[in-house]
């Protein structure tokens, strides 16, 4: 069985990303900080697929949390397929004046808890050659983000990470996909406060950008781009030939807060 772990798997793309994998009667083990949603979450997977569900409750900014989970797995003798690291958040606000801990967990979860899986379950794929991995990343890791500068630059990494892996294994029948969607409807906006910023009226789909991840990943395929419409694809594609000073004050005042 294709077991897949998946982070963050308790609502937004995470979850979406379960049903998809349970649609294949693949088996998982689900992330998240809290045992009640995954709970719901693995006791409507298994009633309506014949597959197994491991749910692991944990706070990934804390630094024991990945060794812990991949142990737990090892003890329970699940063999891991796909890896999923979906797991972050983000804030809006000017740098200096955040609180520091909140960009600290940020970088925590978004950077080094994302990279620390990878590092463990990576040697046991290139073992058996074979496994997939996906890391959500984001359209903001294409840009600076003034207002969102953590976020951003967070997302930058996981996207330079993933290439950089995806081609150290070129040689193997691994791969690593970074899925850059565009603002999506997870729920997360409204508590971040990121949804009185222009930039995040227009959200896509959980279920869209879930489904465009897991086809990309499944193919094994560097990049994606998902829930982005043609006009933005096409922005994206120019970013690099639009002056800087120019980009940056867009987006610096794309990413002020309504209120």
């Amino acid at each position: 069985m294709g077991t897949a772990l998946i982070t963050w798997a308790s609502s937004g793309i995470g979850k979406d990303l379960a049903y998809i994998h349970a649609e294949n009667l693949w088996n998982l083990v689900l992330v998240a900080r809290s045992n009640d949603d995954l709970q719901e979450v693995k006791k409507d997977i298994e009633s309506k697929y014949s597959v197994s569900v491991l749910v692991l409750a944990y706070d990934l900014t804390e630094t024991h949390a990945a060794k812990e989970i991949y142990d737990t797995i090892k003890s329970e003798k699940i063999e891991i397929e796909y890896l999923i690291n979906n797991a972050w958040f983000g804030g809006v606000g000017k740098f200096y004046e955040r609180e520091w801990s909140q960009d600290k967990n940020m970088i925590l979860l978004n950077i080094l808890a994302l990279t620390e899986l990878t590092r463990l379950f990576l040697p046991d794929f290139v073992a058996k050659n074979s496994g997939r991995i996906m890391n959500t990343s984001s359209t903001a890791s294409l840009l600076a983000g003034p207002n969102q500068a953590v976020y951003f630059a967070s997302k930058a990494f996981v996207t330079s990470f993933s290439n950089a892996i995806n081609e150290e294994l070129y040689d193997k029948n691994v791969t690593v996909t970074a899925l850059l969607p565009w603002a999506t409807d997870t729920g997360f906006w409204s508590r971040s406060g990121m949804d009185r910023t222009k930039m995040f009226q227009n959200t896509a789909s959980s279920r869209e950008v879930a489904e465009t991840g897991y086809e990309a990943m499944m193919q094994g395929k560097r990049n994606v781009l998902a829930g982005v419409g043609f006009a933005w694809k096409i922005l994206m594609y120019l970013i690099p030939f639009i002056p800087k000073s120019l980009l940056l004050s867009q987006i610096r005042k794309a990413q002020e807060t309504n209120t």
